[in-house]
């Protein structure tokens, strides 16, 4: 797991909602509560944390700088106070739904592309020695990299030990993060970085790649060959830790992660899904051909290649490849492995936005989507969790239920369907 991206949007994406969201539940703890559960962190530390990490060989003296200083961070979203249950939030309901092409905006797409280019040029041989060991094209390495943290620019203020520590004691995923805070004590073990240079973002993640602390033990590279993986200053191991990652997680040297393709109206939108893969040739049987003219290449007709259609029938569609699904792995997010893949054709081949644009979106509130969820789970659909997230298991399910209730399939959500599914 590389971040919480998995989880969380990227970064650069991501800063100014979680200050907002944090300005918004800083007045929830008062003062004689953050010091009682200050309190139990110190005694938590001691005896729960440290037995642990000294089995694991980390030094006291380790330990002990790492968590100088440190109180809990209880500004942090996902966190549960000592003692209590993880509760929905109660403003869930003004969590609005907007359009996936929000996530595309292009001052944002270009400025990846932008600084990718610029970069490309000035890494070239490394880039080029980076793809003939882990097979991932350069443009990928840079629209990850410059997605994740400006090409390294973004600000990454917070103490990781503060962040990780309070996330162990007290959020919603503690098991995770205890397993995090523990491979970051290992990092400093290890003399890989000192305590006071463990930056991290609001969700725990390290450097310019935006690893967090296991995925730098596994997947951190020294590529510039100065004695230790450097992802916070080395702007070469950054790109070969990113690289290294999708490597191993199956990225499949010689496949493009997609194309943007014209679907017929005879081709359902409910065949979208992994999981419901053809040839690509089967896919151009069909109908299904590339939004340029061009044919699919020879090499991809042979291979099996996956539909997907991230606003249903109100936006742009693509046939995809094993290489999106390892995009998704730095980052589960449908819209996160689009950008990337998107971005990083534009860097390696020159500004071409999408084909098709993005259609109107209701005005709708993620509950509005967890509840038309919920609906279609009594009626025995797989829609993937009534998470107000609309995946792709939601989205064909929206597609099969339009079907069989003879109207057109869109496979996306409406305020009618809202009404009828709730």
């Amino acid at each position: 797991m590389r971040n919480l991206a998995l989880r969380c949007p990227p970064l650069t994406k991501t800063l100014a909602l979680v200050g907002f969201f944090l300005a918004l539940i800083s007045y929830a703890f008062p003062a004689a509560t953050q010091s009682n559960v200050n309190a139990q962190f110190q005694n938590w530390l001691q005896s729960d944390l440290w037995p642990e990490a000294r089995a694991r060989g980390i030094s006291a003296e380790t330990f002990n700088a790492a968590f100088r200083g440190v109180t809990p961070n209880l500004k942090l979203p996902d966190l549960v106070m000592p003692g209590q249950k993880p509760q929905t939030p109660r403003a869930q309901h003004q969590a609005e739904f907007g359009s996936p092409g929000n996530y595309f905006a292009e001052r944002t797409v270009a400025g990846v592309t932008s600084g990718g280019r610029s970069r490309a040029g000035r890494h070239a041989q490394s880039l080029a020695a980076i793809e003939r060991q882990y097979g991932v094209p350069p443009g990928i390495v840079l629209a990850i990299w410059g997605r994740e943290s400006g090409f390294g620019s973004a600000n990454i203020p917070h103490n990781a030990f503060e962040v990780l520590g309070t996330k162990a004691f007290m959020a919603t995923r503690r098991d995770m993060f205890r397993k995090e805070v523990l491979a970051a004590l290992e990092m400093v073990q290890r003399g890989h970085v000192s305590p006071g240079a463990m930056k991290s973002s609001w969700a725990g993640a390290l450097g310019q790649p935006q690893f967090l602390p296991t995925s730098y033990l596994e997947h951190a590279v020294d590529a510039d060959g100065d004695g230790r993986p450097d992802i916070w200053n080395s702007q070469v191991d950054t790109l070969a830790s990113i690289a290294n990652y999708l490597a191993h997680y199956g990225w499949v040297r010689g496949r493009d992660w997609g194309f943007e393709v014209k679907v017929p109206e005879s081709v359902s939108c409910a065949l979208e899904g992994p999981d419901r893969g053809k040839r690509i040739s089967e896919w151009a049987l069909l109908g299904v051909t590339r939004v340029n003219g061009r044919p699919f290449p020879d090499h991809e007709l042979r291979a099996e290649g996956y539909l997907l259609m991230p606003a249903g029938r109100s936006g742009p569609a693509f046939i995809v490849t094993p290489n999106f699904y390892v995009l998704k792995e730095y980052n589960e997010s449908d819209l996160y492995a689009l950008f990337v893949g998107h971005a990083g054709d534009r860097i390696a081949y020159g500004d071409r936005g999408f084909s098709a644009g993005w259609g109107r979106v209701d005005k709708l509130y993620r509950s509005d989507i967890a509840a038309m969820q919920r609906g279609l789970e009594k009626l025995g659909y797989d829609v993937g969790g009534a998470d107000g997230l609309p995946g792709f298991r939601t989205r064909r399910s929206i597609g099969e239920w339009q079907a069989r209730n003879g109207r057109n399939p869109t496979c996306f959500p409406d305020a009618g369907l809202v009404r009828a599914l709730r």
